[in-house]
């Protein structure tokens, strides 16, 4: 059980950095002078995030034989 705890406790802070991402693209898009790249960064780090979490989310599940 205590695995599952971690997945879940994991997936948690994923999604708390995954959204704090949402607040710093924004505002580094607010900036006239914003540099590209660092966007990129920000998107792609924030891609990983999602996919990272969805993999976490799939070992949640048991297990069903079809």
């Amino acid at each position: 059980m205590n695995h599952l705890q971690d997945i879940q406790r994991r997936i948690v802070e994923l999604e708390v950095e995954h959204r704090d991402l949402d607040t710093v693209i924004a505002a580094v898009m607010l900036d006239s002078r914003h540099d590209e790249l660092q966007l990129r960064r920000l998107k792609k780090r924030k891609l990983q995030l999602k996919d990272h979490v969805t993999l976490l989310k799939m070992q949640l599940v048991p297990d069903v034989p079809a």
